[in-house]
């Protein structure tokens, strides 16, 4: 294929083999070619996660040279998350602010997929109207299901709380749920059905993303950010560990827990991050047992979450574990966590137990205070904003979901129409910027 569509579409589909050929490691390979350790762009985002390649890849839409930097791109919480896009069953209580960005983002989700897909050269309605098979996005509805009365009673308490947020989620019957998905238990004790809950493949996203981003003239430059680069009073770029710059008007930190990390962070900035920690389970459908379901499962078995999402490969992740414990080894996966999601996903779909275990993952996903992304620009002493700079992190639960709208977000940001609706997710809500006046000291590049 000789066009920039068939070009582009031979980068992604070589990037999404790879990715699953060969692991987290090779996700978002965009250029290896002419890249040094000191170049040149108008947009630096740090941190290879499906929010730094959804970042890029709108700074990108938008003309601007982008320069991705992750020395192990794909392989943190993103190569773990089971990419349900579910504004609504994801509504917690008291947590009610992120409603807004999480239904703004789900809305902005199917054109997203199309752009991805028409980067990609890829026909953006292949599939009909339920189906983009390149990123693996899917609009079919979730099911919400409980195992006995206790929590029927919790999921019925919950509706009470989503439809008062306008949400839509109907009850449906036993009978009705098991003629959709035949393999349910019929022990369950009740189903709801969540049309505007749906999911994408976050490995196949990255990588169509990644794809697109090498065919439209972006960099990755596989190198650890060591810290920001400041001249005159503003982020200039970033530090590269090992030495070299990547110089930049705008600077996105979308690197997850590592945010923290980072040198020459804007004086009074607190990046209040914990690790959360959560086991998640890829298996395959013997041929008998296809599809083993049509939609995405989530369930609540003796008041525990549980979840079933079915892939288009004939294979099913199950997920939902949550823990602080603070590990030694970050990747280590709970041996207590994969026996509770292998039980309760039997409780709920019996022939969970004929499946083919192939990958057991376990990633920390960054939560803060109050599990509201840090989103935004950072103020400075003596009033304004650090020019230069955007944070893109603390995305917890939500990070898959909201990958257009931080994309969104930082866009506007850099083209200088911030959205103010947005304003309460600002990274420096939980900082003392020093009330001072004068340059930041973080202002001369070394």
């Amino acid at each position: 294929m000789g066009s920039r569509a068939g070009r582009a579409a031979e980068a992604a589909n070589d990037a999404a083999s790879r990715v699953c050929d060969a692991g987290p490691g090779t996700a978002g390979d965009i250029s290896a070619e002419g890249i040094t350790t000191d170049i040149t762009a108008d947009v630096a985002v740090i941190g290879g996660g499906v929010i730094g390649h959804g970042i890029a890849f709108e700074a990108s839409r938008a003309g601007r040279s982008v320069v991705l930097i992750d020395d192990a791109p794909g392989s943190g919480a993103s190569w773990a998350a089971a990419g349900m896009l579910a504004p609504v069953s994801e509504l917690h209580y008291q947590e009610e602010q992120l409603l807004e960005l999480m239904l703004e983002s789900s809305r902005l989700w199917p054109g997203f997929a199309a752009e991805v897909d028409a980067g990609a050269g890829m026909d953006a309605g292949a599939g009909g109207t339920e189906c983009r098979a390149g990123t693996g996005y899917l609009t079919t509805p979730t099911l919400a299901v409980g195992a006995d009365a206790a929590d029927r009673r919790a999921l019925a308490d919950l509706r009470e709380v989503q439809q008062a947020c306008g949400l839509t989620v109907e009850p449906v019957t036993v009978r009705e749920a098991r003629s959709r998905e035949p393999l349910l238990s019929p022990g369950i004790s009740c189903a709801f059905d969540i049309p505007a809950d749906h999911q994408v493949d976050p490995r196949l996203l990255i990588a169509r993303l990644a794809g697109v981003l090498g065919t439209e003239g972006g960099s990755l430059i596989r190198r650890r950010a060591a810290g920001l680069l400041w001249q005159d009073g503003q982020v200039a770029g970033v530090r590269l560990a090992g030495g070299g710059f990547v110089r930049a008007a705008e600077t996105v930190v979308a690197n997850g827990l590592g945010a923290a990390g980072l040198e020459e962070l804007p004086a009074g900035l607190a990046l209040p991050l914990r690790p959360v920690y959560g086991d998640i389970l890829r298996l395959r459908v013997p041929p008998h047992l296809q599809p083993l379901l049509t939609a995405t499962v989530r369930g609540m078995v003796r008041g525990v979450p549980v979840y079933i999402v079915p892939r288009q490969d004939g294979t099913v992740v199950i997920g939902a574990t949550q823990r602080e414990d603070g590990p030694s080894n970050p990747h280590a996966v709970s041996a207590g966590g994969i026996y509770q999601l292998l039980r309760d996903a039997q409780q709920l779909v019996p022939a969970v137990a004929e499946l083919e275990l192939l990958e057991a993952t376990a990633r920390a996903r960054p939560g803060t205070p109050d599990n509201a992304p840090l989103l935004g620009r950072v103020a400075r002493p003596g009033g304004g904003d650090v020019p230069g700079l955007i944070i893109a992190t603390g995305f917890f639960r939500h990070g898959v979901l909201l990958t257009p709208a931080a994309a969104a977000v930082c866009r506007q940001l850099m083209d200088g129409t911030p959205d103010a609706r947005w304003a309460g997710f600002r990274p420096d809500r939980f900082s003392r910027i020093p009330d001072t006046s004068g340059d930041s000291p973080n202002k001369e590049a070394a």
